[in-house]
């Protein structure tokens, strides 16, 4: 468990630093240049998390069966799933719409109220995962 916890801090602090570095020293890179870093990093970023989070969960699985009631351990991470998957759900769905909304207020400045709505509507995802969240911390 502590060598992806390394491996993971390790990558943040280089990729980190190498922005640093070349903030100071004034490099101007074009977008393919940081599109490829950023894709590199993510590339190695994810595995790392990924395998923490496949050793974590055996952990917790034992610490609900050995603890006072059988299920806490695996309704804490169901909880923290639903939100964490709602918000990214979220995310991306405000994103969309509101990416377009802004697109279709600058051709019709009329309609700015019902793209305010679209976009609520999509912030609505993460407050259902949140209510989920809190519905399952309830029976816990």
């Amino acid at each position: 468990m502590y060598i992806f916890l390394i491996l993971a801090i390790t990558i943040v602090v280089l990729t980190v630093t190498q922005g640093i570095i070349k903030f100071y020293k004034g490099e101007i890179c074009e977008k393919g240049r940081i599109k490829k870093v950023l894709r590199i990093n993510m590339y190695s970023f994810i595995p790392v998390l990924t395998g923490l989070i496949i050793t974590l969960i055996p952990q917790a699985a034992h610490a609900a069966v050995t603890g006072s009631e059988s299920g806490s351990g695996l309704g804490f991470i169901a909880a923290g799933l639903s939100t964490g998957l709602a918000a990214i759900g979220a995310g991306y769905a405000v994103g969309a719409v509101g990416s377009s909304a802004l697109g279709a207020v600058s051709e019709d400045p009329k309609i700015l109220g019902k793209t305010l709505i679209f976009v609520g509507l999509a912030e609505g995802i993460a407050i259902y995962g949140l209510i989920i969240s809190i519905m399952i911390l309830g029976r816990l």
